[in-house]
């Protein structure tokens, strides 16, 4: 057996010694092939990093057709084959259900802000909770569960919960705001999603979390009435999108999936950054953010709006900023999406020099400088006089671009 590694097998590789390092333990990677691209054969690398929930195929769609996937950048990346995991399906057997106790906590029910934990963060409790507790504190209204962190052996679901709960409790005692944490609900099947929320609702957490492509819409209602009945807000990635939406020639623009969802319910959604990593024309991705947002759009087709939208009473969804964005993006995100929105610094949080906490003050301090100037980069710089976080965190940035060619055109 070759022990040469592809391109892809060698992220995974890097990303397990990184790991070992940072627990100060050995350890153990071996690679799994998981799915084949057009791409790939001609590339020789392969899609060979994921874990997945044992009874929920949607997940292994979500892993396999979502973020993960190091050859998105390829142009025909279409997905010819795939390897269902072991274990993955309808259980032939039930366990029994493990009894837990109910822990009754009280909470009360402002541009927000987000960090997504991923990486090496998702594979260790410890790793894990003391990120979403730094960043809260740090200033961050809300931390999030990466699509990929559901019920995998190394993280159960429950427990995940439990501890993110703690988390965001203790930083809540500490700043005086209220803070959430978005847990992922996701599950193979209705009953088993709803139970998840039951039980953060049990909790007393703010929201949730759900992968609407990849469960599918009647699942994603279902939890969305759930979550309005019960006081929940529901977050909702997207996972999935690039295989139906990319295509000029062929798929379901993402306006489309965003009015959908629109329909079928939720409170915020990933659109894009326009200034960041993910690809999209300034005019068009603003154009299905006020789809999503505002209550009656004209048709107006420079902005990819092909017909006049109507929506009468139903709610709106706030668009979610992810995707490669740092503190020098944002006075331009600011300017671009307004006060409606929610801001997700993932790595723009956790990259900072001087540790997650000190990455969640820079975005603070930056995010409230440009709300109160909204003078373009030059407020940034001012700030960064009095705040050192935010000085830091501008000097390992300020190279950091993203130079891609706008892919939704018209």
């Amino acid at each position: 057996m070759s022990n040469v590694f592809s391109p892809g097998e060698l992220i995974g590789l890097l990303r397990a010694e990184r790991m070992g390092r940072a627990l100060e333990e050995a350890i153990c990677y071996r690679a799994v092939l998981l799915g084949i691209t057009r791409a790939s054969l001609n590339t020789q690398s392969f899609i060979s990093e994921a874990s997945f929930q044992e009874t929920a195929r949607v997940l292994a769609k979500a892993a396999l057709r979502g973020r993960i996937d190091w050859l998105k950048g390829l142009k025909e990346n279409v997905v010819l084959g795939g390897m269902i995991p072991v274990g993955t399906g309808f259980k032939g057997l039930a366990p029994p259900s493990r009894p837990h106790n109910n822990i009754p906590l009280e909470t009360k029910k402002k541009n927000l802000f987000e960090g997504e934990m991923r990486d090496i963060l998702f594979h260790h409790r410890k790793l894990f909770d003391s990120a979403v507790y730094e960043c809260l504190r740090g200033g961050l209204d809300f931390t999030k569960d990466d699509e990929n962190v559901n019920s995998q052996p190394f993280m159960r679901w429950r427990d995940r919960f439990l501890f993110c709960a703690e988390a965001l409790y203790k930083a809540q005692a500490e700043t005086g705001e209220i803070k959430g944490h978005y847990l992922n609900a996701t599950a193979g099947t209705c009953e088993e999603m709803i139970k998840r929320a039951v039980f953060a609702r049990e909790l007393g957490v703010p929201i949730v979390m759900h992968d609407y492509l990849t469960g599918g819409f009647t699942a994603n209602t279902s939890l969305a009435h759930y979550c309005r009945d019960n006081g929940l807000l529901l977050h909702i990635h997207r996972a999935m999108h690039a295989v139906i939406d990319r295509q000029k020639n062929h798929g379901i623009h993402f306006r489309v999936l965003a009015k959908a969802l629109r329909m079928s319910g939720g409170d915020h959604i990933h659109s894009g950054t326009v200034v960041g990593k993910l690809e999209g024309e300034r005019e068009i991705t603003l154009g299905f953010v006020d789809l999503l947002r505002d209550d009656f759009i004209e048709k107006d087709r420079s902005r990819g709006i092909y017909f006049t939208q109507d929506w009468v009473s139903l709610p709106g969804v706030l668009p979610v900023a992810s995707g490669g964005i740092h503190v020098w993006h944002m006075p331009a995100l600011t300017e671009i999406f307004g006060d409606d929105s929610v801001l997700q610094f993932g790595g723009g949080t956790l990259g900072h020099p001087w540790g997650n906490a000190p990455g969640a003050v820079a975005n603070r301090v930056a995010l409230e400088a440009c709300v109160q100037a909204r003078e373009g980069n030059e407020i940034i710089r001012e700030a960064c006089k009095w705040s050192p976080e935010l000085a830091a965190a501008c000097e390992v940035w300020k190279e950091i671009k993203f130079e891609f060619e706008a892919m939704d055109t018209l």
